[in-house]
């Protein structure tokens, strides 16, 4: 009973355990052969699978390099940055400069546009178009409306009238105007006046702007936009209305430096800046010049400057963003200031009454203009002037025999 019981116990066993071993094997198989029907994924026609070269070419490509260069080390990103940084900035130059051009561009059109619809005078070229008449020089002589006297002495002394003064534009390309704005009730008496007064001579300019003494800046600015818009000059002059002008002697004065580029010329000062309150020239913004007791850069004494018309066309395309202080002559000497411009100092255009500028004269340096330093003009202008003129005049016939 033991031995057969024991025996069949053993039978049962290996029996038990060959089964076990094939049914594993048997499924073993039947899971590959079913795992591989389920995840095979069919190729895409035309996209083959990725090679080893050609993962390393996407991955040379995807950090910027050639992969046709593979012997070369690769550059640190750090200077590509600085590289794109560069480029970025030459970009911005450039950029910049294109569009100061263009600005410039387009206040010369506009300038062109207004002179076509303002009258004055022009000229066609080969093709066709329409072209600005060309003068060497405009001359503004800056007035008010109680100075009506000193007009006509000006008119009776060194400023052509009539046909004279057409004839000095035709041929000679000098235009000179008063310059004056308006009151401040528009079209009030005072600008019916001097509205009359130009219908008589026809030498007056108006600006768009509101007269008063203490706006002279806003004035001056005014007037260099105004003529470069009217008049397509070399040279642009302002002068004060007490102040006796030789016309040759200061057209002879300007050509010798038409070849320069930005020409600012005249009696160069550097007078103090005058912080006391009540006094005349005092300047509110004082503390924008340092410390008390300093002085002004260096600037054009107001009597009478000159600037180029790269100058003139500045200031009109930058008006609305220059800054004005309490002196025009510092205000105009302030919109200089960082820019390559040529200060020209030439004592000629401050020369004083006589006999000053009458010895100066005959010793064959005439002077370009004449007044007092004590009144900043001649004194009593409207009695002295013609002796002025007498004295120190260039003579009638010295602005038709000048060559400019």
């Amino acid at each position: 009973m033991k031995n057969r019981g024991g025996g069949e116990q053993f039978s049962r066993s290996v029996i038990s355990q060959k089964w076990v071993l094939f049914l594993c094997l048997a499924s073993f198989c039947s899971g590959l052969l079913f795992t591989n029907r389920i995840w095979i994924i069919p190729e895409a026609k035309g996209v083959g699978r990725t090679t080893a070269f050609e993962a390393e070419r996407l991955k040379l490509v995807s950090e910027d390099c050639d992969p046709s260069f593979s012997s070369v080390k690769r550059v640190p990103k750090k200077i590509f940055k600085e590289v794109s940084n560069t480029q970025h900035d030459d970009m911005k130059t450039t950029l910049d400069k294109t569009i100061t051009s263009l600005e410039m561009e387009l206040a010369a059109a506009k300038a062109a546009h207004e002179s076509i619809l303002s009258g004055a005078p022009v000229s066609e070229n080969d093709k066709g178009s329409i072209k600005r008449r060309k003068y060497f020089m405009v001359v503004g002589v800056n007035t008010a409306f109680s100075s009506r006297k000193r007009r006509d002495s000006v008119r009776a002394t060194w400023m052509p009238q009539g046909d004279k003064r057409r004839a000095l534009e035709a041929e000679k390309g000098i235009v000179v105007r008063f310059v004056i704005g308006h009151s401040s009730t528009l079209g009030g008496i005072l600008d019916r006046a001097i509205e009359a007064e130009d219908q008589k001579h026809g030498d007056i300019m108006r600006l768009d702007h509101v007269e008063g003494y203490l706006e002279l800046s806003a004035k001056t600015k005014a007037y260099f936009a105004t003529a470069v818009s009217l008049w397509d000059a070399e040279y642009y002059v302002k002068v004060d209305d007490d102040v006796h002008v030789n016309i040759a002697t200061l057209g002879e004065t300007l050509s010798r430096h038409r070849r320069k580029p930005r020409v600012y010329i005249g009696c160069m000062k550097s007078g103090p800046v005058l912080s006391q309150r009540g006094v005349r020239y005092h300047e509110p913004e004082f503390w924008k010049f340092g410390d008390s007791g300093n002085k002004y850069f260096r600037h054009a004494t107001g009597q009478l400057y000159a600037i180029s018309k790269d100058l003139a066309t500045y200031i009109s395309v930058n008006k609305n963003v220059l800054h004005k202080f309490a002196n025009e002559d510092v205000s105009l000497g302030a919109w200089f200031i960082g820019l390559d411009v040529q200060h020209i100092d030439d004592r000629r255009l401050c020369c004083g009454t006589p006999p000053d500028c009458e010895w100066k004269a005959q010793a064959g340096n005439a002077c370009v203009a004449s007044f007092d330093w004590s009144c900043s003009g001649i004194c009593r202008s409207v009695d002295r002037i013609k002796e002025v003129h007498r004295r120190c005049g260039e003579g009638e016939d010295a602005v038709w025999k000048a060559k400019f």
